[in-house]
């Protein structure tokens, strides 16, 4: 989990908040390294415009970015565990000989040796597909990636089809923080949003690090987007 400064600047042609480094506005699509540029920034310092008063947050950048933790799949961790011992213990004891000792039933030996023959290609498969499970889990969560910045929430998940989406901070109706006994002792959480976004009416940062400083990050960053945009949430 890292945290961001990035510095930025309001672009001298459509007054959008930019990279202080950019040569290129990604709004305008207007160059920065010119001489009518370089003149509209000189003008606005001489005038005494700065970002400082309506964009304290903006100038921040990217304030929170990274992944959900591994710790958080402790619960999967667990049952994937006392699934491989049921793997473990069919593979280990002949159940045909128990059922023939117990029920009375008289097994040849062909087809005893038959049955322990499928019983453990069937405990292997299934030990298989529980550890594929958990090694899928894994890495599903480590392609997920947060970012948060002070005008939006930016997110990137899924193995083979990637996807990229983002939620406007100004959405955010309200946030949650949450976390069980595990999360506490692993230092992770779930913050919870409900937000105004057709798309995502509810989001999740799942087990994530520094739960308490993302969620105060997203409580400030929404109620400045709120006064910024005039946005008034009615319950």
């Amino acid at each position: 989990m890292t945290y961001f400064n990035l510095k930025t600047k309001p672009c001298p042609f459509c007054a959008e908040v930019i990279q202080a480094r950019a040569m290129k506005c990604r709004f305008c699509g207007e160059f920065l390294n010119t001489a009518k540029a370089r003149a509209l920034e000189a003008e606005a310092q001489t005038q005494g415009d700065s970002p400082s008063d309506e964009h304290r947050l903006l100038e921040v950048g990217v304030m929170f970015a990274g992944r959900p933790s591994l710790f958080g799949m402790m619960s999967t961790m667990i049952k994937g565990l006392i699934m491989l011992v049921i793997v473990w213990l069919i593979i280990k004891f002949p159940i045909e000989n128990m059922i023939n000792n117990h029920f009375g039933l008289s097994f040849s030996e062909e087809l005893a040796l038959t049955i322990g023959r499928y019983r453990e290609m069937a405990g292997w498969a299934f030990g298989g597909i529980v550890i594929f499970g958990i090694l899928y889990r894994a890495f599903y969560l480590k392609m997920i990636y947060y970012e948060v910045s002070a005008d939006r929430i930016e997110w990137s998940r899924g193995i083979l089809d990637r996807r990229v989406d983002n939620l406007d901070m100004f959405r955010v109706i309200d946030l949650k923080l949450r976390r069980s006994i595990i999360d506490c002792i692993f230092g992770i959480g779930t913050v919870a949003l409900v937000t105004t976004d057709k798309s995502d009416p509810e989001f999740v940062f799942e087990k994530v690090r520094h739960c308490r400083e993302l969620y105060d990050i997203i409580k400030r960053a929404s109620l400045e987007a709120d006064r910024r945009t005039g946005v008034v949430h009615l319950e």
